[in-house]
This record gives structure tokens, C-alpha cells and sequence, in this order.
């Protein structure tokens, strides 16, 4: 069964917590309806009401206020606002975090950009800043470090087996510029830790299922694998044996499509060069 993001867990962060909580006050008082919550808020839609409800949208600052003074609830809201504010990942995103924090084996396949465990500090900015640049300043830093600090597992003691099928397009996207790019494929081309496994997948290999975004597969010992498909600004959780034992084939696929891991390091060091000299034409500094 597919994840849904109304199935509310108020242990699992405090944007779930707020929804639930800000569902289980309107049920409670009189059964009232999001149409008459809205009424009574005033300054955010219905719609806007049902997607903090269902922890897919962090709360406006005005809003803890309001349902406090709506349900008499002394400030509840506006404490458990606090705390949602400083979580490190939305509510919809945290399995996913959580499945890659234990997995012991993690294949993916990434359509559009370097996959996050593999990007340089600079990348991970440049990439945050072009998903949300609404970010203020610290919100961005503490992003940046949250993701870096998902990074250190591949080093620890115990790192889990990974297997990255790269498309062709996510190298020859200039994230952060030429010299930018050049730096992060280097650090790739010169990975050599034995349970990181990278194949690319050229623009040659033609069309395949999984053109429409990126897809994860955590197998997490003494649990089934678990699949994560992500598109630009959504992402879904999928573990019924059915659907990911389809991902799971063309996964395999994909990685019989691809180039070797020797072929793809080439390849990867040659686009890194171009990247250098794309550099060094336009000027860029270079730094090693």
C-alpha cells in the first residue's frame, strides 16, 4: 500500500503532531468542519487548512495563534509550532530519511540532479537554494548541514551498500557552475570506497520506465524492501510486494542498460574535464 500523507503519526515529527492535533480539536469541538474552521481562522484557505492538516504544508507563523484562540487551548498550538520549525525534514520526506538512516542496502537511480549522498558542499547549497529560494539565510544552513550530515553514514563503521544509476543528464547539468560541477565530478570519479557502486546511464541507451523522476530502494534487514519515487516538489512511499517488486525490475534494467562502473568513471572523469576547460574559459576560479 502507498503512503499516504493524511495517515498522520503524532510521534513521527511535530508537523504530524500539529495536524493531528489541530484535527483531533476540530472533530472534538462540535465535529466542526474545515469550511467552518476556515470561517472562523480568516486568513487562510480551506485548502491551505487541509494540506497543514494532513502535515504536507508547514503552518504560517499567524495560524497557532488563531486555532489556540479558536479552541482555548493556552498556547498549545503555538508550542508545537516552535518545535515544527526546527525540524530538520518536512513530515512527507521523514520515512524516507529514516528508511536511508537504516537501510542496509540503498539503490537509486537519479534523473535530474547528483544524488544527495554524493554531493559536494557547494552542490548541496546550490541545490537546496534552487528548490527553495524563499530560504532565508539560517533555514538554508541548517538544510545544507542536515543533508552533510545524512552523508557521514557512507563513512561510518557500518555503511550500507549503495548503488547509484547515474542519467547522463545529472552530469551534464552545470549545478553552481562549470568550475562548481568540475569539483563534484571529481570527487565522484575518484570515489573508490567498495560499497559505493556508480554506473551511468547515457542519453544513448534511449528510452526507459523511469524517465518521469528518481527512484530509491531501501532494504532494511529483517523488513521488506521499501520503494521511494520522487518528482520535483513530491515524493511517495510504495511498500506492497506487487509495486515494488516492479520497481525493483526496472531498477535491475536500468543497471543492465547502463554503462560498467569502469565505463562510467571514464566518462565521468571526461565531463569533468570539459567542465574544466568550460572553467577556464569563462574565468571561473579554480579551486581544488
Amino acid at each position: 500500500m502507498a503512503f499516504m500523507p493524511n495517515e498522520l503519526d503524532p510521534g513521527r515529527s511535530a508537523r504530524d503532531l500539529f495536524g493531528w492535533e489541530m484535527r483531533d480539536h476540530r472533530k472534538r469541538a462540535d465535529a466542526m468542519s474545515l469550511d467552518q474552521l476556515t470561517q472562523i481562522i480568516g486568513c487562510i484557505s480551506k485548502g491551505h487548512l487541509a494540506r497543514i492538516e494532513r502535515a504536507e504544508s508547514m503552518p504560517p507563523p499567524e495560524l497557532p495563534a488563531k486555532l489556540d484562540a479558536a479552541f482555548g487551548t493556552d498556547g498549545f498550538f503555538g508550542r508545537i509550532y516552535q518545535l515544527a520549525k526546527k525540524e530538520k525534514f518536512p513530515g512527507k520526506y521523514r520515512r524516507s530519511v529514516e528508511l536511508e538512516a537504516n537501510a542496509s542496502v540503498i539503490e537509486e537511480y537519479a534523473a535530474a540532479t547528483i544524488p544527495g549522498l554524493l554531493q559536494t558542499p557547494e552542490v548541496v547549497r546550490r541545490s537546496l537554494q534552487a528548490g527553495r529560494p524563499d530560504m532565508t539565510p539560517q533555514e538554508l544552513d541548517a538544510s545544507v548541514a542536515a543533508r552533510l550530515e545524512r552523508q557521514r553514514r557512507l563513512d561510518s563503521d557500518t555503511p550500507p551498500h549503495c548503488w547509484f544509476v547515474l542519467d547522463e543528464s545529472v552530469l551534464r547539468r552545470p549545478v553552481g557552475g562549470a568550475a562548481a560541477m568540475r569539483r563534484q565530478l571529481a570527487a565522484l570519479a575518484s570515489d573508490r570506497r567498495p560499497h559505493v557502486t556508480m554506473q551511468v546511464l547515457p542519453h544513448s541507451a534511449g528510452e526507459h520506465a523511469e524517465m518521469g523522476g528518481s527512484l530509491f530502494i531501501y532494504a532494511v534487514p529483517g523488513s521488506p524492501p521499501v520503494v521511494w519515487e520522487e518528482g520535483a516538489r513530491s515524493g511517495e512511499l510504495i511498500d506492497d510486494f506487487e509495486s515494488v517488486a516492479v520497481r525493483q525490475r526496472s531498477y535491475d534494467l536500468l543497471r543492465a542498460m547502463a554503462l560498467s562502473p569502469r565505463d562510467s568513471r571514464a566518462m565521468i572523469r571526461r565531463i569533468s574535464q570539459e567542465y574544466g576547460r568550460a572553467s577556464r574559459q569563462a574565468g571561473e576560479v579554480a579551486e581544488e
